[in-house]
């Protein structure tokens, strides 16, 4: 797989401003996404959710990409479109706070279906160990060696 070629760098304020709108664009194409997978994640919605994995893949590709061509024209807005730059600061920080949200919501969901998991296994190897008491009248331990339980990783 070859790298796409560096776009050339961004020299007048038109470039700089078409830069700063096509970022912006993606932004907040990426907001909506990153929105709808943590409503959907907070509903539970898991396999819904996970459809969304691949245009949020692209859009962040494209939101990486362009996040760099702005930070290496950042002398040309500073000069041209100050207000542009200063917008486009404000938007990223709004985006940096959401995707912490996302990311809080997406760690819960695991923490939730880790506990899950772990409360079955140990369920089932509480079930499947025999019932028995020691010579003191005392529930034997179960043994160190419990069957393993088989898991699904589709969603």
């Amino acid at each position: 797989m070859t790298a796409a070629p560096n776009p050339p760098p961004v020299t007048s304020a038109a470039e700089a401003a078409a830069l700063a709108t096509h970022f912006a664009e993606v932004m907040q194409a990426l907001v909506e996404i990153v929105e709808e997978e943590t409503r959907l994640v907070r509903a539970g919605r898991t396999r819904e959710a996970a459809a969304l994995e691949r245009p949020k893949s692209d859009l962040a590709r494209l939101y990486l990409t362009d996040a760099a061509r702005v930070k290496d024209a950042r002398a040309v807005l500073r000069q041209h479109a100050p207000d542009l730059l200063r917008s486009l600061q404000d938007r990223h920080d709004r985006f940096r706070a959401l995707l912490q949200i996302n990311l809080t919501v997406l760690a819960t969901a695991h923490a939730v279906a880790e506990g899950l998991v772990r409360g079955v296994s140990g369920e089932l190897s509480r079930k499947s160990s025999p019932q028995t008491y020691t010579a003191y009248g005392r529930a034997s331990a179960p043994p160190s060696t419990v069957p393993p339980m088989a898991l699904s990783r589709r969603l």
